[in-house]
């Protein structure tokens, strides 16, 4: 998907040639266009981007003065991306603990089509660490759009019997995409975006990183034409520490310091757009572990009318000890983890084998049907037991067979709780890209299993690998062009239109089961993560691991959850304290919190000390929004495990009301048309989306892709289906069968038998291969039929 998206802005910038805007500039692609190995990364979107679909090349032109140019025949197939002049960026940040809320507002012209004319619009979100799309707001002058959530149940009668979608959803992991319909040639939009992320901690120091790196070629044409930047900073972190600013990347002013807060704002005119990503580092000045408790009530409209609440620790400078580590890695080598998964996994694992302290101990099992141990038991991490373990490494990891995970983490548990406690963390590592049938019962024999006599029982750190996979449909299929069409007959045309309607759709999702993985890591009060492409998984696994090697403060218990009426804590069981991250539990509670509250837990020295935490009121940080989505995954992952349709209930609530995406809503479009001298308001708007869940007939809904990364793939697993799936390019047959099962009443209206429908499905393969053969035949005499009409077309020119 990334591949495509990123061709498709090379087709639209050597599109945009065509484009001339008098003798100010003329409106072309960088001197040097990247080449087509490094095309991929270079064009994908590294600051938040609006881009002109374009599947009719010849309405590209100036829309203010057009140009006499040579007319263009033919369509773009797959449409070319164009991406559109900035005329205003705006960037408002808040900070708070380890999250920050963001908000971009930019102003957009469609300056490539024809005044007369419409295109699509597309929209790319590029966001942060564990990045989650808010909500996007379009202002046009005739038109204006939100997006909501919406669950699947609510969906208008209107909506569900013709539903219209709109393309977009998740390119790569950290990169959101939607499309506005039909925005007329130089219109000017007014766009505002909003996501949260996470802060990265290192050394003591808190980092925001957000994408603001802007292209050339997204420069307005015109040399007087206004360019202002504005980017404002707030900073609260709660405490009565001192908050100090380390580096940053733009030349901000301080406008407001105060204990615990911190603010910022740049506003400039500028020649050209920012060139690099906004950057800032500070620190919250503590040389050992301390925090504190946040208190808020709830919203009036809030689905959860029970107190917030918020525990916070930070690590400090002077952490001290870090503890021995006692770690089994338990990998996953099953056949779809061929190819660039497997090798970055065996370069993730030799790094942190030579990471490890000689003191240190670990183990490797290797699983797929089968189990493969480096050793019958636990060896300490020397030089020489770590280079048998690389070489072993590089010969058993070698993909191929099914997956089973329960035998492989029994085994890996056995191994830690052996031996009784010797002032280390037992860690488990799992590494897997697919789902099982039995995931439910692996959760409980882990719960059981995990109660060993050690005084600290194994950590689980889990992590998935899989890809946000896309069904292509036979209009991306090469075989299938233009002059095809014209050669073949009108009735095998329309049968493969149908299936070519039928299939162009995503199918999000991974693999491996997340949810899965992370329950088992709240189970083992560890932490979980995901790739969901392969050029982040050695970064995203080396980030994990080395929290899981950082361990400070361990055991960490708070007794005033006890004496509380009612308390619900996420996650369930708290997790570790790690050198590399601020630790973070919310939850909801009845009752009253006493001034302090006491944590107390276990140091690397093999120390209890007990922590006094005050408590505040935060009136001025809004813990609704800052953990919604934690919790709305791990209630997703509880009610995964119990099948409880309540919790289900609760999280397409929680889904809907804080505009968070789940596994039970979808992301619509609403579009509403602006009158002339009246003024639209936004907030009965929102009010018949949500609440009546009727669009007004002047209005329109429509839905954009399902955004949720779903519960595994069990058929993808057990075929051992590669990662990449979504860039291989399937065969017409294959497509046909794979469809046939799902597009049974629009293919019945057209086909003048039912019964083709279980023919294609039970189809053998050597008719697959005639079937084959027989579109590649017609293929042929369509290419055929292209260069004879090429060549008298030439003939006739000359």
């Amino acid at each position: 998907m990334a591949e495509d998206f990123a061709k498709a802005v090379d087709d639209g910038l050597r599109l945009s040639k065509r484009l001339y805007f008098g003798k100010d500039r003329a409106v072309a692609p960088p001197r040097s266009l990247p080449t087509m190995d490094r095309m991929g990364h270079s064009l994908l979107p590294t600051a938040p981007m609006v881009y002109a679909v374009i599947d009719n090349p010849a309405i590209v032109d100036n829309p203010d003065v057009p140009s006499y140019q040579p007319h263009v025949h033919g369509r773009c197939d797959p449409p070319a991306l164009i991406p559109l002049q900035m005329n205003g960026i705006e960037l408002e940040v808040d900070c708070y603990l380890d999250t920050a809320i963001i908000r971009i507002t930019g102003s957009w012209r469609v300056h490539c089509v024809m005044g007369s004319r419409s295109c699509d619009c597309r929209i790319a979100i590029p966001m942060g660490e564990q990045g989650s799309v808010l909500g996007c707001e379009v202002d046009a002058p005739r038109k204006s759009y939100r997006t909501s959530l919406i669950t699947l149940e609510d969906i208008p009668k209107n909506v569900a019997e013709k539903p219209e979608r709109v393309e977009g959803g998740i390119l790569i992991s950290n990169i959101y995409t939607l499309t506005i319909p039909q925005i007329d040639g130089g219109t000017t939009l007014s766009i505002t975006m909003r996501w949260s992320q996470k802060l990265s901690y290192r050394e003591g120091n808190l980092t925001l990183d957000v994408p603001f790196t802007f292209p050339e070629y997204v420069i307005p044409a015109g040399k007087k034409m206004s360019k202002k930047e504005k980017i404002a900073l707030n900073v609260n972190v709660r405490s009565a520490a001192e908050v100090l600013c380390r580096t940053t990347s733009h030349p901000l002013k301080e406008s407001m310091r105060k204990p615990g807060k911190l603010s910022f704002i740049y506003e400039s005119e500028v020649l050209a757009w920012s060139k690099e990503d906004f950057s800032f580092m500070y620190s919250v000045c503590s040389s050992e572990i301390s925090g504190g408790i946040l208190l808020q009530s709830p919203p009036m409209d809030d689905v959860d009318q029970r107190d917030m609440f918020c525990m916070y620790l930070y690590p400090g400078k002077e952490h001290g000890k870090v503890f021995k580590k006692k770690i089994v890695f338990v990998v996953d080598i099953s056949g779809s983890m061929q190819g660039k998964a497997l090798n970055d996994v065996k370069n993730v694992l030799s790094t942190a084998l030579s990471k490890l302290h000689p003191e240190d101990m670990f183990n490797i099992i290797a699983f797929n049907d089968e189990v493969r141990r480096y050793s019958a038991s636990m060896e300490m991490a020397t030089e020489d037991a770590v280079e048998r373990a690389s070489q072993w490494i590089n010969m058993n990891f070698i993909a191929g067979g099914g997956t089973d995970i329960l035998l492989p983490l029994t085994m890996a548990t056995e191994m830690l709780n052996d031996g009784g406690s010797d002032g280390s963390v037992p860690i488990i590592f799992l590494v897997t890209d697919g789902a099982v049938e039995n995931e439910r019962h692996i959760c409980d024999v882990m719960r059981k299993n995990l109660t060993g006599k050690q005084s600290v029982y194994p950590r689980i750190y889990t992590f998935g690998i899989g890809m946000f996979l896309e069904l292509e449909g036979l209009a991306r299929c090469p075989k299938i062009s233009s002059s095809f069409e014209r050669s073949i007959t009108r009735g095998y045309l329309r049968f493969f239109r149908i299936f070519q309607t039928c299939l162009c759709i995503y199918l999000p999702g991974i693999f491996c089961n997340y949810y899965f993985l992370r329950m088992l890591a709240m189970i083992g009060r560890g932490h979980c993560d995901a790739a969901y492409d392969l050029d982040s998984v050695e970064p995203r696994m080396r980030r994990l691991y080395k929290r899981a090697i950082s361990t400070i403060f361990v055991n960490i218990a708070v007794d005033a959850f006890d004496d509380l009426d009612e308390v619900k804590v996420y996650p369930s069981f708290i997790p570790d304290l790690s050198s590399e991250s601020l630790l973070t539990v919310s939850g909801r509670y009845c009752g009253n919190f006493p001034e302090t509250v006491k944590a107390k837990g276990l140091l690397a020295n093999l120390d209890n000390i007990v922590l006094d935490l005050k408590v505040h009121q935060a009136k001025d940080i809004p813990l609704d929004k800052l953990f919604i989505k934690d919790q709305i995954e791990l209630l997703t992952a509880e009610a995964w495990l119990s099948e409880n349709k309540q919790l289900v209930e609760m999280v397409k609530k929680m889904s809907t009301k804080s505009g968070v995406m789940s596994e039970y809503t979808q992301m619509f479009i609403f579009q509403s048309t602006n009158k002339v001298g009246e003024t639209i308001k936004v907030q009965q708007m929102k009010k018949n989306a949500y609440e009546k869940m009727e669009a007004p007939r002047s209005d329109k809904m429509m839905l954009l892709p399902f955004g949720g990364v779903g519960f595994g793939n069990l058929e993808a697993t057990s075929e051992n289906t590669p990662h990449g799936v979504g860039e291989r390019k399937p065969e017409a047959a294959e497509i046909i069968v794979k469809a046939a099962s799902n597009c049974c009443g629009n293919l019945c209206s057209f086909c003048c038998c039912p019964c083709c429908i279980q023919v294609c499905l039970k189809i053998n393969n050597q008719c697959a291969i005639v079937l084959t053969q027989l579109c590649t035949a017609l293929a042929c005499f369509g290419c055929f039929d292209c260069c004879l009409e090429m060549c008298c077309d030439n003939r006739s020119v000359s």
